[in-house]
């Protein structure tokens, strides 16, 4: 079969898709939770311009054997490199229409994350997590690793008959007598999108296309939680026409899952962490579903273009939580993003390259791009424009490009020349498209975020500051999370201990539920050398039953501010077997310190 489709280069890819493309994967495997492996064979139907070869990624596999349309051929595996891993090169002839890869994981297996009933929500069966984003696809099942490579899949699975087996394809609701189940994703997807998730869940409809899976314990929780899926779905529709997906489901995973959430298609992962018992940490399910659209739909061409799905996800989802709840809800949820992109591009401020929207990642591991650059500046940049052109515009446009591009990718300066031709020219709208792009730092034209709720925190900082407004009063204010993490973010460095105390007591931070909150106190608590009501052995805690990246990095980055390197070393060592391996890769890094033992 010939391949027609222009691929560009991907550095983080060993695979020659120009000459030679996958098109659809048959996948059979076995899940192995005694060896903690899986085993099976990958089939392809491939598409070739005549070539003599083609090129996988692999990463810590075990390769057994290769077929080309049945016949057992010779395959060669390059150097390993310890963030590409290795090419798998298998020789095809001009006709060749299908191979054949068979194959186990290992324990460096970085997707797969195997969790004792210990590590679960119900304390009873085993779990098994996978995460493919960015490269560690190819960790699991060995791949053409490149977000523009996009592939139908099928899948059969088989797990122990007391678990069930779900994918980012349609899945089943319930266990079957067998523990093997059978797969389709009929969309074309990226490789990172191809995910499976093993565990004794069940499901919980919301509406005929949404719903929720949890372990039972968890169930009703999540399904309150989430309760307002369908609406979302909706309101998303509205905006940038049909949902493309049929099934919007989430799936709430044990803490050790390393994301917010994971928009693999029909089936979102998330953490356990937003289930907050009031719906107020539910903009993420927003986020992920944005994602169906600009991610899924539309995807970035390789991970240098990482900011085109995260940067129109944020925007997407400011719209959605402004559909639902109201302009002010959404410009709160902003200005904290806007707070965490300043706060990243201060950390950037020997590297000003890293703040670019448009990176150049060659040699590096696509995890380095994934920051508040890509998010909150990526944002700013589409409302900054929105605010130049016009909100209904702005519509028509995103509309369009979704439409006209679904299924397919992106890169940035593909982008760039749609967005000149269709919005720019045709509205008469001059704009520093380049600077916000290839520059660094925020253009002095940035969108300005207010909020008059976030006006309201800031006054009663300054009031508790000056000693007009006493801590238990502040306590009694009816702040929404909202509010409530951006005055903790606010607390002015040089309060005294006393007044931090005196807060605490008055408001029970250290012990507080919503794990939004927590964090964000116990970074305060780290910074101002605050050791009352318990709070150390609550931080401690949360870094050992808390796998989220973004929490769990926040705390030891700022153990590591404050000169408490070798607390955070102690808490980790401990903390570390709990975490998926994309937690522990940033860690390791962050602490300076080999682990591996």
């Amino acid at each position: 079969m010939k391949t027609t489709q222009n691929y560009a280069i991907d550095t983080h890819s060993y695979a020659k898709p120009n000459e030679a493309a996958a098109k659809h994967l048959v996948l059979d495997i076995d899940v192995d939770f005694d060896k903690k492996i899986i085993t099976g064979t990958a089939t392809y139907t491939i598409e070739s311009t005549n070539a003599s070869e083609i090129v996988f990624d692999a990463k810590n596999l075990t390769i057994q054997k290769t077929t080309v349309d049945g016949k057992e051929v010779k395959f060669t595996l390059g150097a390993n490199d310890s963030v590409l891993g290795q090419s798998l090169t298998i020789p095809i002839e001009e006709n060749s229409k299908e191979v054949a890869i068979t194959y186990e994981t290992t324990e460096k297996t970085e997707a797969l994350q195997f969790l004792n009933p210990q590590q679960t929500a119900d304390k009873e069966h085993p779990f098994l997590l996978t995460q493919g984003q960015a490269i560690l696809t190819r960790t699991w099942i060995p791949i053409q690793d490149s977000p523009q490579i996009r592939l139908t899949y099928s899948a059969n699975v088989r797990v122990p008959k007391e678990l069930l087996a779900i994918m980012s394809a349609e899945n089943p609701k319930g266990k079957n007598e067998t523990g093997q189940y059978t797969f389709e994703m009929k969309q074309p997807i990226s490789p990172y999108l191809i995910a499976l998730a093993v565990g004794d869940l069940v499901y919980k409809e919301i509406s005929p296309r949404t719903g929720v899976y949890a372990e039972k314990s968890m169930i009703d929780k999540v399904h309150y939680e989430f309760a307002d899926m369908e609406k979302m779905v909706k309101a998303a529709e509205n905006l940038y026409g049909t949902y493309a997906w049929d099934q919007f489901d989430v799936v709430v995973l044990p803490p050790s899952f390393p994301f917010g959430g994971m928009e693999n298609p029909r089936l979102t992962f998330a953490t356990p962490t937003v289930i907050a018992g009031d719906r107020s940490l539910t903009s993420l399910i927003a986020h992920e579903l944005a994602h169906s659209w600009s991610g899924n739909l539309v995807t970035n061409a390789t991970w240098d273009d990482f900011w085109l799905n995260e940067g129109f996800t944020v925007y997407f989802e400011m719209r959605i939580m402004e559909a639902l709840y109201g302009k002010e809800y959404a410009n709160m949820l902003a200005s904290i993003g806007r707070q965490d992109l300043a706060e990243e591009i201060e950390g950037f401020k020997d590297q000003p390259e890293a703040t670019h929207l448009k990176l150049d990642l060659k040699g590096k591991n696509p995890d380095d791009g994934m920051n508040s650059i890509a998010y909150d500046k990526g944002y700013l940049f589409l409302r900054t424009l929105e605010e130049k052109v016009g909100r209904d515009n702005m519509d028509a446009f995103l509309k369009e490009y979704f439409k006209k591009h679904a299924f397919s990718t992106m890169t940035t300066e593909k982008f760039i020349t749609y967005l000149n031709e269709e919005l720019l020219l045709k509205n008469n709208v001059d704009f520093n498209v380049d600077a916000w792009v290839y520059e660094s730092g925020i253009p002095e034209n940035a969108a300005k975020i207010t909020s008059d709720k976030f006006q309201k925190v800031e006054e009663a900082i300054e009031s508790w500051e000056n000693g007009t407004l006493s801590e238990v009063d502040l306590c009694k204010k009816d702040w929404n999370i909202q509010q409530k993490i951006h005055f903790i973010r606010n607390i002015p460095a040089g309060i005294s201990l006393e007044k931090f105390t005196a807060l605490d007591t008055a408001c029970n931070f250290s012990n507080a539920t919503n794990s939004y909150i927590a964090m964000v106190w116990f970074e305060q608590a780290i910074n101002h050398d605050y050791h009352e009501n318990n709070v150390d052995s609550q931080i401690e805690n949360f870094l050992l039953t808390v796998g989220r990246r973004w929490y769990v990095s926040t705390l030891y980055k700022a153990f590591k501010r404050n000169d408490k390197l070798e607390e955070a070393k102690r808490i980790y060592k401990n903390a570390r077997p709990n975490y998926h391996s994309v937690t522990v890769n940033t860690i390791d890094e962050m602490l300076g310190s080999n682990y591996k033992d």
